[in-house]
């Protein structure tokens, strides 16, 4: 994170758009432990969606969008989609 006030204006709006699509957050962590390898990243976040096409809908949408570039202005971001586990 390299500008918090423009991140602070992408969490404003996170949660409404968030709840939208059904979305869980498991994690989020400012100082997580690195257990192996290296970690630079200054935050991590866990977040879980019903279906792929939940999250992919999420993250496509105008509503999203509309916050993301606050969360693109204010910090750099890497982001994977993973399949959870059946069971």
């Amino acid at each position: 994170m390299h500008d918090r006030s423009e991140y602070d204006k992408y969490s404003a709006g996170f949660s409404e758009v968030f709840q939208k699509f059904d979305g869980r957050m498991l994690s989020v962590d400012e100082d997580p432990t690195v257990l192996a390898g290296n970690w630079d990243d200054t935050r991590s976040v866990i977040i879980e969606f019903p279906s792929k096409e939940s999250a992919l809908a999420w993250m496509s949408s105008v509503e999203y969008q509309a916050i993301a570039k606050h969360r693109n202005a204010g910090s750099t971001v890497n982001s994977i989609l993973v399949k959870g586990l059946e069971g």
